[in-house]
């Protein structure tokens, strides 16, 4: 089966090219709140780029040996006809609520899934901004789709589905959008979401449907614009570290814990402490300013933003079937690619040096692939 995000790269990069464009035409690149602002974008498109990497083994592999596992466990197959792709978009939508939602309120899984909410911008470039671990959070909450009977092929789509509708709400261009939004999650919904406005934590989880904010509670209109970010704030384009840090974070808290506490710190909600380290924290109302926001030089950023697409026309060859030694190769590109580019975003003495040697041993095992 063609893997559907594959398919979808060139259109992702055309729109958030249109976006940064039309964007730029309006004026609203200016601070103190622009659009877009291009290092930080890199650092989301570079997040992009390694989960779906790493989704090579951990969705295509893990997910999808656990799903066809727990399958074979029921002989009961709902087939594959329209009435059953109808049921299963609806219901696995219905199980990506109830797993977005436990992602925000248990610690081991909020720092898998933080990394999604860790730019200050909202932007189609943070539709891209996704966990490496998350496939392995969400594996239990769609087990009950296999159980009833839902085909594996069946289900792949559908959550290849339900991402790439995800994509498009992620923009401040588009406004209220009247009566689809009373079903469908949208831009207004969701902008909601990823607000560290105290009335907006933790609502509007919906993937596709809305209507399960609305029926389970977590519903939150947009009153304002949300100030987006997360509430400790991060400072780096690092991938290596959006997705690391938030666990060595949790490790040194269960570290400060007592007791059975140091197991509760792990499953307990991200605002939870212990009364003997100060209690829960209180969010705060946040100020309309960007918090982490370094002047890289604009020959850096051009060399970089060059370097993403060399990257994702590797991504989209590697997605779409190449031979495995290739395809470890092209791995082996875009991660080590992430970890120089993110060096020269941040002005690192060794990153320069990394990045030719980069391209030099992927230049010469390539050759040396071609021609043996």
């Amino acid at each position: 089966m063609l893997n559907p995000i594959a398919v979808a790269i060139p259109f992702f990069l055309v729109t958030i090219l249109g976006e940064m464009g039309w964007s730029a035409l309006k004026g609203l690149w200016a601070r103190p709140r622009p659009v877009y602002r291009l290092p930080d974008a890199l650092g989301d498109l570079g997040c992009g780029l390694s989960s779906q990497v790493t989704g090579l083994v951990l969705n295509n592999v893990v997910m999808a040996a656990a799903y066809d596992a727990v399958s074979r466990l029921v002989p009961l197959s709902l087939g594959d006809g329209l009435a059953t792709w109808l049921f299963a978009f609806v219901a696995l939508d219905f199980c990506y609520y109830w797993w977005h939602r436990a992602s925000h309120r248990v610690n081991v899984m909020w720092a898998a899934h933080v990394v999604h909410h860790q730019s200050e911008d909202y932007n189609l470039a943070v539709a891209l901004r996704q966990a490496i671990f998350t496939p392995l959070t969400s594996i239990p909450f769609y087990m009950p789709l296999a159980l009833i009977g839902v085909p594996t092929t069946v289900f792949a789509l559908c959550l290849a589905l339900n991402t790439l509708y995800q994509f498009w709400i992620h923009t401040r261009l588009v406004g209220r959008l009247g009566p689809l939004e009373w079903v469908f999650n949208t831009p207004s919904h969701h902008r909601v979401h990823h607000g560290i406005n105290p009335q907006y934590i933790d609502r509007n989880h919906a993937g596709v449907f809305i209507a399960w904010d609305r029926l389970f509670g977590t519903f939150e209109p947009e009153k304002g614009e949300p100030v987006y970010g997360i509430v400790e704030g991060f400072d780096s384009f690092d991938v290596l570290a959006a997705n690391l840090r938030p666990y060595a974070k949790l490790a040194r808290l269960s570290l400060a814990c007592r007791g059975i506490d140091r197991v509760r710190s792990w499953f307990a909600p991200p605002e939870w402490r212990p009364a003997y380290l100060g209690g829960p924290v209180v969010v705060p109302e946040p100020e309309p300013r960007l918090r982490f926001d370094p002047r890289v030089p604009p020959a850096v950023q051009r060399y970089a933003f060059a370097a993403f697409f060399v990257q994702a026309a590797v991504l989209f060859a590697v997605l779409i079937g190449v031979p495995v030694a290739y395809a470890w190769l092209g791995a082996a590109f875009i991660l080590g690619g992430q970890v120089t580019q993110a060096g020269l975003l941040h002005g690192r003495g060794w990153a320069r040096g990394a990045e030719v040697g980069r391209w030099i041993l992927s230049l010469g095992v390539l050759s040396w692939l071609s021609f043996s």
